[in-house]
């Protein structure tokens, strides 16, 4: 019971992730970054990081988004194993 709780969890934190990726995606965009959509996965960790900085450089402030995705994927991982760990037994 409590397993599906946590993987639920997961899910629902994934989805808040794949928002915050959209969002930080954009904002690059609007910025002037060339974004490739088709690899877009592969990039990921790279676009987080530019909007990091240009935030940074901006503002003298990490964007929301950067720590919206942070801990969306952090909570991700951290329900996911605890929740098959707990399915396991």
């Amino acid at each position: 019971m409590i397993s599906n709780v946590l993987l639920a969890i997961a899910l629902v934190s994934v989805a808040w992730g794949i928002v915050s990726t959209m969002v930080i995606v954009d904002a690059l965009r609007k910025r002037g970054v060339k974004i490739n959509w088709i690899f877009l996965r592969m990039f990921l960790f790279k676009y987080v990081s530019q909007y990091r900085t240009r935030t940074r450089q901006e503002t003298g402030r990490t964007g929301p988004w950067f720590y919206s995705f942070v801990i969306a994927m952090n909570l991700t991982l951290v329900t996911a194993v605890i929740g098959l760990i707990l399915r396991a037994q």
